[in-house]
């Protein structure tokens, strides 16, 4: 965890103070995954952590977070969400917007991308974070960090309408930095590579079919096929940790920034 290193004696020791307890966290996505492995990490810091997703699974509520199931790409979820958040903290210090993701959307190139799978990729992506944080924005004190992606910054690496609309994200993190600035509000962003969440139990057999491969075998052999410099998956861990340093007031000179968390994928400046 952030903060903490396991002693020789077996016990948890702190390192570095995130300065985190006593703050409250809205975490979307919050079920699994990244999403799931910010609020264990947030609490593990003494953070009163409201988690939210379209399933609430058993795995966040033993987590002692607060909970709200519902659908973020919908206004009545985002609504919910304000509400629920408002009545339990009228504050939030810090927001984590998770949603978004490339599950159920069609793969392909251009010509097989309909409308309707393009605007799906917008408000799972961009439009349900503009939403969520637009809603939020009164009773926000501290953060925002975004999860957007590093095709982002590599648009062939994936389907084109999860490049452009995570670009989307990024370029809206980093002019919203901008303008809440002025209130003391830092607005970051973490662009993951090749990190193994259940994302990729419903998208990794898709690539591996359309590829015409064994999917166990392309899980084992992507990170060498596309050159991931350390060789191996990330872990959402991994990025949790990213993600709450910039939550925190540790990181509290830095706004406005895009963390890429890629075991050195990316290859240029």
């Amino acid at each position: 965890m952030p903060g903490t290193v396991r002693a020789t004696n077996g016990r948890e020791e702190k390192i570095m103070d995130l300065q985190l307890a006593g703050k409250t966290a809205v975490v979307t996505a919050a079920s699994g995954g990244i999403g799931g492995a910010v609020v264990r990490t947030l609490i593990a810091e003494g953070v009163t952590v409201l988690g939210a997703d379209r399933t609430v699974t058993d795995q966040l509520k033993q987590t002692g977070a607060i909970t709200v199931e519902a659908d973020l790409l919908t206004p009545e979820g985002v609504e919910q969400l304000r509400r629920i958040a408002e009545s339990e903290f009228g504050g939030v210090d810090l927001l984590v917007n998770g949603v978004g993701g490339l599950a159920g959307l069609d793969l392909g190139g251009l010509p097989d991308l309909s409308d309707s799978t393009w605007q799906r990729a917008f408000e799972l992506n961009f439009f349900s974070t503009v939403r969520i944080t637009r809603a939020l924005l009164p009773s926000l004190r501290e953060a925002v960090v975004n999860v957007s992606t590093s095709v982002a910054h590599w648009p062939a690496s994936g389907p084109h309408w999860y490049g452009a609309s995570k670009g989307a994200l990024t370029a809206f993190s980093k002019g919203l930095a901008d303008e809440l600035g002025p209130r003391g509000i830092r607005v970051n962003t973490v662009s993951p590579a090749l990190i193994r969440t259940p994302l990729w139990d419903e998208y990794g057999p898709r690539v591996s079919q359309a590829r015409g491969a064994d999917y166990q075998q392309l899980m084992t052999d992507l990170p060498e096929q596309i050159n991931v410099t350390l060789g191996r998956w990330g872990t959402p861990q991994e990025v949790a940790n990213v993600i709450v340093f910039l939550a925190s007031p540790a990181a509290g000179y830095v706004t406005g920034s895009d963390y890429i968390i890629d075991g050195g994928l990316l290859k240029v400046l």
